[in-house]
């Protein structure tokens, strides 16, 4: 089916005149200011005729807040100057407080919705926290054990997703294309950093990439080129996860690719990724804006074809639904395609590759985000019809309960 299709059925779809849709941001991520600026741009693409918007913002300190649109939200919609580095740590547009409301017990809920939700009540919810705790599996297990449809990954395709070690097992075993990798504990690098460095330089060398196993944003990423370089990444690293994984450097090109759907997934056109520096790291998405995106990709019709079919393996092999993003290198020398990591909530920013590629691809970015909700109440339809429940019969068993 192509995008212009699945944007008309999702359209054409019977629902109700106003539906309520919970856009959930922030966190305690350090990927939580990237997020304010996605759940931003989400909130602007859903039409206010047909969605009710609840901005659900979670703080730093983990504390929930309900409010109005413009809720903990920076005010400027480019995100380059929104993000930015201060005092040796990341900072955002101070969060708007009119407004905002803590959710504890006696706060004041949304009144009933046009479509008859109860006060309070969402009919789906959209999950736009990057990172620890909203893209590793724990706010979808709470969406869950809530009953509340909502976009994008499962429990287990999530945590696999966020899990860069476990993800690239998964590959290697599905016999997908992946760079020679080593993974590290952070108990490791505490105990001898210097064992850890000779047995990478073993394995093979110099350069090579360090990243913390559960993590985006290229945040805690470095490219050591030699020995003091690799000690200082692996401790790096290792502030930010006790699972870390190192990858042997190949010149490539970076190449990403937009999966959509549930069981019968789609993949978009694929772009290609110019970085400012010398490999796509926090500064050169959010920060300088010397980055450049292609799109489409200039590869030939071989490897558009070749990558769109790896991003939709990548996509089944995680079991994952609703979206997700597949990052591809292709070497500069040999032109082979490997496969780098899928991200299962890909930024919804202005310059984000996911909605752009979708873009170039015939979906603009309302149509997008209005197919990510029919996805997510697709799935949770077909969830609600599995049995619960039986009870052995005279022929067998025969259902008590569904979903």
């Amino acid at each position: 089916m192509s995008p212009r299709r699945a944007a008309g059925r999702g359209r054409s779809a019977a629902r109700p005149a106003r539906m309520r849709v919970g856009v959930i941001y922030g966190g305690r991520s350090v990927e939580h200011e990237v997020s304010l600026v996605s759940a931003r741009a989400i909130m602007r693409a859903l039409d206010p005729a047909r969605y009710e918007v609840v901005p659900i913002g979670i703080s730093k300190q983990g504390r929930w807040v309900i409010g109005g649109a413009h809720c903990a939200l920076p005010p400027d919609p480019s995100v380059h100057g929104l993000v930015r580095l201060r005092d040796g740590g990341l900072s955002a547009a101070p969060p708007a407080r009119r407004g905002t409301t803590a959710l504890r017990p006696g706060a004041r809920a949304p009144k009933r919705s046009r479509n008859g939700s109860a006060p309070g009540q969402l009919d789906v919810v959209f999950p736009v926290v990057h990172g620890t705790g909203g893209e590793d599996g724990s706010l979808q297990g709470l969406l869950e054990l809530a009953d509340i449809p909502y976009v994008g990954a499962s429990v287990a395709g999530s945590a696999i997703g966020m899990d860069k070690a476990v993800m690239k097992a998964l590959f290697r075993d599905a016999g997908l294309p992946i760079v020679d990798h080593r993974v590290v504990l952070r108990r490791e690098v505490k105990t001898d950093v210097g064992r850890q460095v000779r047995l990478i330089e073993e394995g093979f060398g110099y350069p090579c990439f360090v990243k913390p196993a559960n993590g985006g944003s290229s945040v805690g990423v470095s490219k050591a080129k030699n020995r003091g370089d690799l000690a200082a990444a692996l401790e790096l690293a290792a502030r930010y996860d006790r699972k870390i994984l190192v990858e042997r450097a190949i010149e490539a090109r970076e190449i990403e690719c937009s999966v959509l759907g549930n069981d019968e997934p789609e993949a978009s056109v694929p772009g290609e990724i110019i970085p400012a520096n010398e490999f796509y790291d926090y500064r050169s998405k959010y920060i300088d804006p010397g980055s450049r995106l292609l799109i489409p990709a200039p590869v030939t019709e071989d490897q558009a074809r070749r990558i769109r079919d790896l991003a939709l393996r990548a996509f089944r092999v995680l079991d994952l639904c609703g979206m997700a993003r597949a990052d591809f290198f292709l070497d500069r020398t040999s032109e082979a395609i490997f496969l780098n990591e899928v991200n299962t909530i890909p930024g919804f920013t202005p310059i984000s590759m996911y909605p752009k590629l979708w873009e170039a691809s015939g979906l603009p970015f309302p149509a997008l985000v209005d197919r990510l909700i029919h996805l997510a109440l697709e799935r949770h339809a077909e969830k609600k019809s599995l049995l619960t429940s039986y009870k052995p019969g005279r022929n067998g068993q025969r259902s008590l309960t569904k979903g």
